[in-house]
């Protein structure tokens, strides 16, 4: 775990994890000091769980699939007022979370989204960029917001997000969490992070048909009407 000569305020960092023991190692490393990492390991085959558990972290099993699940899975095992979320495999450093979480606490926003800025060329795929600008394009269309990345790095309260009442459990989970703060009167912002190649293939936008069963996913999510807290969502989703 990392040192900082400027704690950061305490907080909880989730990372749904499926197959990353590759990208483990680097990725607990960074997660900063005092804070506690929550691996929740969603079926792993290749000793994600074990690796994580022997490096310190708090592992968690969550048995249903899906980006959702794992997410939510690890909101309901934090303890800490301030909530994190980041991918597991090792495309972003979980220790830019520090400063993000140190702009909630003092109230600069209520939901701080890491804006994906990519290093080299290839680390993030065409047909993943195109998704997610259309994504983009359709939340400014619903909620007003001036948001460029849908990405999993971000901040928010426990309790609030606990609010919300999130019901999907596959690929429209991030995307909810904005819809939903939106709605609720949230004050949503980004802030630039360094994106790098990930570590291993992606299980969501790794192909073309993986990107666009996101997008339906996200789809359904924004033809949500304002305020909508609907069981049968969750269901569709899971």
């Amino acid at each position: 775990m990392t040192s900082s000569a400027c704690a950061p305020p305490r907080a909880d960092l989730v990372l749904p994890c499926l197959d990353e023991a590759e990208a483990l190692p680097w990725v607990l490393a960074r997660v900063p000091a005092g804070w506690r990492a929550i691996v929740v390991d969603n079926g792993s085959t290749d000793g994600s769980a074990e690796i994580a558990r022997d490096l310190g972290a708090t592992v968690v099993h969550e048995s249903r699939r899906g980006f959702g699940s794992a997410c939510h899975a690890g909101l309901l095992a934090a303890r800490a007022d301030l909530v994190c979320f980041c991918d597991c495999d090792a495309s972003m450093d979980p220790g830019l979370l520090a400063p993000m979480a140190a702009r909630v606490a003092a109230g600069e926003a209520d939901l701080l989204l890491g804006r994906r800025r990519p290093q080299v060329f290839g680390a993030w795929p065409a047909h993943a960029r195109a998704g997610n600008l259309i994504l983009a394009r359709m939340l400014r269309r619903r909620t007003g917001l001036r948001l460029h990345d849908l990405g999993p790095m971000r901040v928010a309260r426990r309790e609030a997000l606990l609010g919300l009442e999130l019901t999907d459990r596959r690929s429209g989970y991030p995307l909810e969490m904005v819809v939903r703060a939106s709605d609720a009167g949230w004050r949503v912002a980004e802030t630039d992070i360094p994106y790098l190649p990930r570590s291993g293939k992606s299980k969501v936008t790794g192909t073309w048909r993986g990107t666009w069963q996101a997008v339906r996913d996200m789809r359904r999510v924004l033809a949500e009407p304002p305020g909508a807290r609907s069981a049968a969502a969750g269901e569709v989703s899971v």
